[in-house]
């Protein structure tokens, strides 16, 4: 009986002690873009796994755990526009070495195909230059180089990292 509690308790122990080690977070984050719009980014710091990404078909919209942007007015680049409203962000594959971001409207329940006719694809710039994210990280911030000026969506999964311009150039 002691074995039995000893054991138990050894594997308590691990898997408390695992968990601490490795924590995910919820993130929210609320930017106010040049055109006046709230952006809020919600997400989970999931780890990155690009065996996923890797074995995607190319044309698949692929999005790590369903990270969402809403979007409190229109948004508008370019020919591009997108209502107000909850989006899934993630990125279609469109060869073995590129991707383009793209939006979903609303939640895709998880194991659910999305309709990639109601995809919003952003202008979009891939790297896998750009170091490794661990876990996934997503944030707007100013683009540079093509997006000088602009407002850009980015997600850095692994080596994967891709940015989308969610405004127009700011003068």
């Amino acid at each position: 009986m002691k074995k039995i509690h000893l054991i138990s308790g050894l594997g308590l122990a691990l898997v408390a002690s695992y968990a601490l080690a490795h924590p995910h977070f919820n993130k929210t984050i609320t930017v106010k873009l040049p055109s006046g719009v709230d952006a809020t980014i919600a997400y989970n710091t999931t780890p990155s796994n690009e065996t996923h990404a890797t074995n995607a078909a190319v044309g698949a919209f692929v999005t790590p755990r369903g990270p969402r942007v809403t979007f409190s007015g229109e948004v508008k680049v370019g020919s591009v526009t997108v209502p107000a409203g909850e989006y899934t962000i993630g990125a279609v594959k469109t060869s073995d070495k590129d991707w383009t971001m793209a939006l979903y409207p609303g939640r895709i329940p998880r194991g659910e195909k999305p309709d990639e006719s109601k995809l919003i694809k952003l202008d979009s710039t891939y790297s896998s230059g750009a170091g490794t994210a661990e876990h996934m990280l997503i944030d707007i911030s100013p683009g540079h180089g093509k997006f000088q000026g602009r407002a850009v969506l980015s997600l850095h999964f692994g080596t994967l990292f891709l940015e989308g311009a969610i405004s127009e150039v700011v003068s």
